[in-house]
């Protein structure tokens, strides 16, 4: 990698440092309003350290040369997130008080939208962690967003090319512009978060609380104002509310796009979008059903009850409504399967995502039809794109990375001591992207704090590899990849 494309890297990632030093001056301005004083400096200090670092990777100033390669944006990409994470723990350090391990998991369970968490005490904490906390699930929400739309497809991971912003059918061209792109992407985040904000406020919340929710439910994130998380909160407009803007993080943020654009049939036609609402839909009846026959619930609350915690789950979101591992055996294992599904591609949620899922059932059909008939020629599409052997193969190779993946950080975690129920879902959880993982100690009613340190370590590994879909981290370790 050569000296100039350092300093081109070195410079965007001074962009982004001083704005998160901007972004710490929001807790400051909430103190503020909450006349907490003697808590700025927690922000201050981290604000100015922040700042400094981001104008010294600028001091060069603007490379002339700004043009990056697919593989410059591998490094661009892994590097700004582990940066920005560095970074932003430290007001958790001048806060909370507490070492640099837990609050490097935090700022990266927060800018990566997991979830986890290893604070407690939270409905007396600080007004200006919490908003903190929630502002880094908002901002990197609209960070993987990006990624998604713009970089992954260039990069050729895991079949993301299916849903470039320029498909190859030029009258389906969603923007003629990158920076078109970004700019409608930016309004329509900011857009449905306004609009959070006030219907979780209309449905009962505090202001503060429904802003710190708005952000975090958008982002898909999970962090709430409360260690009971949405179960604080009794009034059932609250829970629909949180259901229903969990789902709008969960399309895909292109579709939205071609909304504002006056195409309002695009997320009707989306066959992901189709495909991920049958399966949600579907989960609530299923489990509704088998929990209004073994409870005392009404139907209508036992809706309510799974509606919040199935999407909360299958969003990657995090949210809980009570302790849903108490619900049995059955309810269990069918949160841990939905925890692998996800959202859509191109939205804030995380997991395999559900086109990979339907990719693969046309695979399996397909395969069984040549099975039946060796000879004919059998078309394979989706979402109108054709199905070559490269996003196949691409597809392929993801799916079993993420599988090999999730069991290496699981075997890792046990090394550390850690009970195979907690290791093995607390790895798939960090790589999903969902938050709380099974069992007493780090299950919806838990949290990652008794851990030991290396563990927390692996998991925050296992956070950044699921946000940045696994292959653009590993392709770094390859020494090829740093030979000229």
């Amino acid at each position: 990698m050569s000296l100039s494309t350092l300093r081109v890297l070195a410079f965007i990632n001074g962009i982004f440092l001083i704005t998160l030093a901007v972004s710490m001056l929001v807790p400051v301005g909430t103190l503020l309003v909450f006349e907490r004083h003697q808590d700025i400096n927690a922000f201050l200090w981290p604000s100015l350290i922040t700042f400094v670092a981001g104008m010294g990777m600028m001091v060069q100033g603007k490379p002339q040369q700004t043009h990056l390669r697919p593989r410059d944006m591998y490094m661009l990409t892994v590097s700004s997130w582990l940066l920005v994470s560095l970074f932003a723990a430290l007001p958790f350090v001048f806060s909370q008080h507490i070492g640099y391990t837990d609050a490097y998991f935090e700022s990266m369970s927060g800018i990566t939208a997991t979830g986890a968490t290893v604070l407690t005490g939270l409905d007396a904490m600080s007004p200006g962690i919490l908003i903190w906390r929630s502002l880094l699930h908002w901002l990197g929400g609209i960070g993987f967003i990006g990624m998604a739309v713009a970089i992954l497809p260039m990069l050729r991971i895991g079949g993301m090319r299916l849903f470039q912003t320029e498909s190859s059918d030029r009258s389906d061209k969603v923007m003629p512009r990158s920076h078109m792109v970004a700019k409608y992407m930016v309004v329509a985040y900011v857009g449905l978060s306004a609009v959070a904000v006030l219907a979780f406020w209309l449905a009962g919340m505090g202001l503060f609380d429904a802003i710190n929710h708005a952000m975090s439910a958008i982002a898909t994130g999970g962090f709430s104002t409360s260690d009971a998380s949405l179960g604080k909160w009794q009034q059932p407009a609250v829970h629909w509310v949180a259901v229903l803007v969990m789902i709008l993080g969960s399309l895909p943020f292109v579709l939205y796009i071609a909304a504002l654009r006056g195409n309002f049939r695009a997320l009707l036609r989306d066959e992901q979008v189709r495909g991920f609402l049958v399966l949600l839909l579907g989960s609530w009846l299923m489990l509704t059903c088998w929990k209004w026959a073994t409870t005392d619930l009404h139907w209508l609350d036992a809706l309510r009850h799974v509606a919040v915690n199935v999407t909360s789950v299958m969003t990657t979101t995090g949210f809980a409504v009570g302790d849903y591992h108490l619900w049995g055996p059955f309810a269990s294992m069918l949160f841990f399967y939905l925890g692998f599904v996800g959202g859509c591609s191109g939205s804030t949620a995380g997991g395999l995502k559900i086109f990979r899922f339907q990719v693969a059932y046309i695979l399996l059909k397909a395969n069984l039809k040549q099975l039946i008939h060796p000879r004919a020629v059998i078309k394979q599409q989706y979402n109108r794109h054709r199905l070559d052997e490269d996003i196949v193969r691409s597809i392929l190779a993801f799916a079993f990375f993420y599988t090999i993946t999730i069991a290496g950080l699981a075997l890792a975690v046990a090394m550390c001591g850690v009970d195979w129920i907690t290791a093995l879902s607390g790895a798939a959880a960090m790589v999903s992207g969902v938050g709380p993982g099974m069992g007493e100690v780090i299950g919806p009613a838990g949290n990652y704090a008794n851990l030991p340190e290396l563990a927390k370590w692996i998991l925050t590994i296992g956070m950044l590899l699921g946000r940045l879909e696994i292959l653009t981290v590993l392709v770094l370790l390859f020494p090829a990849f740093w030979r000229h």
